[in-house]
């Protein structure tokens, strides 16, 4: 679905924060051929693959620095065995061939790439055996001063890349604005990825406008930056999960989360946890609560695991952890697998089942040792839609259930083909799943089609074909149901990046963004360029419009646009510096493997990851805030 990740970034600037302008000559990806964007969906799972344009030489970037560390099984990165072996052949969500029991990391070739799910990069953390899920691997983010892009990876590498995740996306896994807007009674996550139906009917097949509006002059610059944690030997740390409230800019770091102003970077509080975070809730509600799991201790190399076990409400406006839960079965600790929040319920899902809570610390349900089928995971929001998982691996079934949140009454339910190992969710409302049909994708991205589905009845509206090699959003869905990023959904449209093609330019790359009707199945015909040398991402819903991330060429900063759900104009929001010292540290965060936040002029892009610095030298940051002036 998206191009696998060229070489890690160049690293931020030496020295205390950011420097003057380097000198930085031009750095240009090879062409490549683009999609027909034109095309409307044909039957089946793909189109045809586009021609590929000749290669062209190559000016190439300066060199970076050595690939970041493989994370080992270790130091708030553990790795566990899953519940069965698999039967199906090697696909997206499995390990490429390799000794050993399934769920043991390989070692592969070029620093083991992988998906980092913007904001959604998170590994396996310590599941104990009977709960656990394959190790990931840390994502490696494109270079710094490029676009992006690249060739396609073999087959053997795309398996790894497959069982990789990250995260986040932001946008995705954990990224998330608490608006003050109260339209439905329910808190507007206007920094979703997934988004929602968002704005009012404009009779004319579109919405109103959103709530984010174009300053009087976007220029940006650098409000603050959060120095990258400390880590201990060669660990990696999942440090995923970030918050946008009208006061905080509120971030995980090592077993704690941190509060800072979001226009000074002053630390506002702080919550220390007994462990590392594992997962955190995409979602708020109307008064900032959110939800996450991490470890009950520090892992340490005698006990490098402690499992996902913990269950924590935190208030991102007063700075506290309201409650910490577990669940049990027999008398054995659960390990969970993902988390969300709908309503005023907690939910998180497992390969034991699935449990909830109430914000108040009632537990609503928790899984049933008789059952034969099992919640995986949830997706929350404006619906509660639980993955369930019924039969073995040879004959397996996901039912998508949208059900209450108070009760976990199932409202309808859709049962998708036997043979689907893994499903994302994308959206609740309107209901929209993302899968790897038959292993198709053929490129990582745990997507060949979508599935609009009806969240009253059940039924399946349309189902949208998007091959792996024009379209470049991602799922994870393995473990994490809602790890989706690189995408949007508002308007009853979902909104799709295309992969980088040939520009107007020499060598420049760009793409665009394109339209999918959810009642239709078929392309709008709505599209909105990047501009040349540009590549666009979609970020999250603002109302009726869509906000977008334009990850900058070699010579210029990033922007943040806002494209109108009807005529799709472009409107820039954002504007950040060009210099060489503020683009390094930009793009060293990038949509597919970094969290990103957007909302009222501010631009926050994150990690998901932290682990020792390659070199003493090394300035690396853990977050880094933009502001418009």
């Amino acid at each position: 679905m998206t191009q696998p990740p060229p070489p890690p970034p160049q690293q931020p600037p030496q020295g205390g924060g950011f420097g003057p302008p380097q000198d930085q000559p031009p750095q240009t990806p090879p062409p490549a051929a683009g999609p027909d964007l034109g095309k409307s969906p044909q039957p089946g799972y793909g189109y045809p693959q586009a021609p590929q344009a000749p290669q062209a030489p190559q000016t190439p970037p300066p060199a970076g620095p050595q690939n970041p560390p493989q994370p080992p099984a270790g130091y708030g990165y553990p790795q566990a065995p899953a519940p069965q072996p698999p039967q199906t052949p090697p696909g997206y969500g499995y390990p490429g061939q390799q000794p050993g029991p399934y769920g043991q990391p390989q070692q592969a070739p070029y620093g083991q790439p992988g998906y980092g799910q913007p904001g959604y990069g998170q590994p396996g953390y310590g599941q104990q055996p009977g709960y656990g899920y394959p190790q990931q691997a840390m994502p490696h983010p494109p270079q710094a001063g490029q676009p992006g892009g690249g060739k396609k990876l073999n087959a053997q590498l795309l398996i790894i890349v497959a069982a990789v995740v990250a995260i986040a996306l932001i946008i995705g896994g954990g990224v998330w604005y608490a608006s003050s807007g109260k339209d439905d009674g329910k808190k507007d996550d206007t920094a979703s990825s997934s988004g929602g139906t968002g704005g009012t009917d404009d009779g004319n097949g579109g919405t109103t406008s959103g709530k984010e509006k174009a300053p009087s002059d976007p220029s940006a610059k650098v409000l603050f930056q959060v120095p990258a944690p400390e880590v201990k030997n060669d660990s990696t740390v999942v440090v995923s999960g970030s918050w946008l409230t009208d006061k905080a800019y509120v971030k995980s770091g090592i077993a704690r989360i941190v509060g800072y102003d979001r226009d000074k970077g002053d630390e506002l509080w702080k919550i220390p946890l007994a462990g590392p975070v594992c997962q955190a809730s995409r979602h708020v509600t109307d008064d900032n609560l959110t939800a996450v799991l991490y470890q009950p201790a520090m892992p340490t190399k005698a006990d490098p695991s402690h499992g996902c076990s913990q269950i924590a409400l935190i208030d991102l406006d007063a700075g506290k952890k309201l409650w910490t839960k577990t669940v049990k079965t027999g008398d054995q600790l659960i390990n969970f697998d993902n988390i969300t929040l709908s309503g005023k319920t907690v939910a998180v899902g497992s390969t034991s089942g699935g449990a909830a809570f109430d914000v108040s610390g009632k537990l609503l349900w928790s899984p049933k040792p008789a059952d034969s089928c099992y919640d995986a995971g949830y997706g929350g929001g404006d619906n509660l839609v639980a993955v369930r998982k019924c039969g073995s691996y040879d004959q397996r079934q996901l039912h998508i259930q949208t059900i209450d949140p108070k009760s976990g009454k199932v409202i309808s339910e859709y049962k998708m083909t036997e043979g689907i190992e893994y499903a994302s969710i994308v959206s609740t409302n309107p209901l929209v799943v993302a899968a790897d049909v038959g292993d198709s994708a053929g490129d990582g991205s745990g997507i060949s089609d979508f599935f609009s589905i009806d969240g009253k009845t059940g039924k399946l509206r349309t189902r949208i074909s998007a091959p792996g090699e024009q379209f470049a959003a991602r799922c994870e869905g393995i473990t994490r149901v809602e790890a989706c990023n690189l995408l949007a959904v508002g308007n009853d449209r979902l909104y799709l990046p295309t992969e980088e093609h040939d520009g107007t330019g020499k060598y420049s790359q760009t793409n665009e963004i394109v339209a999918f009707d959810l009642a239709t199945g078929k392309q709008t015909g709505q599209r909105a360029d990047a501009g040349d040398g540009y590549t666009i991402s979609p970020l999250r819903m603002d109302g009726g419009n869509l906000i977008a991330y334009k990850r900058p060429p070699y010579d210029k900063g990033g922007q943040v646009v806002s494209i109108s759900g009807t005529g799709f104009k472009e409107t820039t929001l954002l504007q950040n510096p060009a210099t060489d010292a503020v683009r390094d540290v930009e793009t060293s965060m990038s949509p597919e493997y970094s969290e990103f936040l957007y909302a009222d002029g501010h631009l926050f892009m994150s990690k998901v990851y932290a682990s020792k610095r390659s070199t003493v030298r090394d300035k690396e940051y853990l977050a880094v805030g933009f502001g418009t002036k």
